[in-house]
């Protein structure tokens, strides 16, 4: 093992998101996947630790077509977005009435906090389903970095339907009931302990950006230099390219620095 303290950090590596049949797949995620598992390999015995995040819902969600219905009672198409706007003019309400006051506060809460508009996604990641399952080039790569006799440290976001889970260490709206929701200390100050973090998974635009950017936000600047963005091992959702470009843009001007896999850990 190298005296550097290398860990990896893969958010969401899964069906839904990596292979061409999942419900949400990610334009080049397939391979991507199998570029970061290719990496893990190449550099199996120099990883110290590596942590993996899991998207997980449930079929009842508030960012899932089930949840909403319009005036007509038909629920709302993929990729929808709801405003409070659209609640005050009666577009959509929720299925179950009784969720409406809860949902609205939501709803509210996002754009207050200038976060991303509600989407209304298609179910993904659903708990037990292929989808959720970690893509079998990454998998196969984890479980021969684990005979090593190594755990890999696995964390599921997203089961709490009451609000989005993009970042993987906090919810976009925090649930006070709901420990799951709030900033995930422990990983934050597993992270830091490294010297070299790379960070991959899907989507660039999405969960990658909101984990890294909450990640920064919680960082020193000796912390944020630490992190490698392995560029060609994370796309983004069709149609919001831009966000990924934006969050590179954003992220390289604090201190991170991006790498192709291939060129990852050469030196090392």
């Amino acid at each position: 093992m190298s005296d550097i303290r290398l860990e990896f950090l893969i958010v969401d590596p899964q069906n839904d998101f990596c292979d061409p049949k999942g419900q949400l797949f990610v334009p080049g995620a397939n391979e991507d996947s199998k570029r970061l598992a290719g990496t893990i390999k190449r550099l199996r015995d120099k990883i110290g630790h590596i942590s993996v995040t899991l998207d997980t819902h449930r079929l009842i969600d508030i960012a899932h077509p089930i949840f909403w219905v319009n005036p007509e009672g038909r629920h709302p198409r993929p990729y929808t977005l709801i405003t409070k706007e659209d609640l005050k003019n009666g577009l959509w309400r929720t299925t179950d009435q009784n969720h409406m006051e809860r949902a609205a506060c939501y709803v509210d809460e996002l754009e207050k906090n200038n976060q991303y508009t509600l989407c209304i996604w298609p179910p993904h990641c659903l708990l037990g389903s292929w989808g959720h399952n970690i893509v079998e080039p990454v998998y196969n790569a984890l479980l021969e970095w684990e005979e090593n006799f190594s755990l890999v440290d696995y964390t599921l976001k997203g089961l709490n339907m009451w609000t989005e889970h993009y970042s993987a260490l906090k919810a976009c709206v925090e649930d006070p009931e709901d420990p799951g929701t709030k900033l995930n200390e422990k990983l934050i100050k597993r992270l830091h302990e490294a010297d070299i973090v790379a960070i991959s998974g899907q989507a660039l635009s999405h969960c990658v950006a909101n984990s890294v950017r909450d990640l920064v936000h919680n960082s020193s600047e000796e912390d944020i230099k630490k992190l490698v963005l392995l560029i060609d091992t994370t796309s983004s959702v069709k149609g919001f390219e831009k966000l990924g470009d934006e969050f590179v843009r954003e992220m390289v001007g604090r201190g991170m620095r991006i790498c192709s896999a291939n060129q990852f850990g050469r030196n090392l």
